[in-house]
């Protein structure tokens, strides 16, 4: 399975949704590589469309994906 690096940056303007946020991030924690105000991960392209759509259909939340061109093969 081919999997990208992606970087999705999170603005979270109600605080009251950092929880659900969370669940969400642990969902997916197997693909997370690093949390640094944005979440890195390392995931096939329909893991990340997935996550970042979650993350973004949040009340409070905005989300944007940045995608690397570097593709690796699991």
């Amino acid at each position: 399975m081919e999997t990208r690096v992606a970087v999705i940056s999170l603005i979270v303007t109600q605080p009251e949704a950092v929880e659900e946020l969370n669940a969400i991030l642990h969902t997916y924690s197997s693909y997370i590589i690093g949390r640094m105000g944005c979440v890195a991960v390392d995931a096939p392209q329909d893991i990340i469309s997935a996550m970042s759509g979650k993350l973004g259909l949040l009340a409070g939340v905005n989300a944007k994906t940045a995608y690397s061109n570097v593709t690796a093969k699991e």
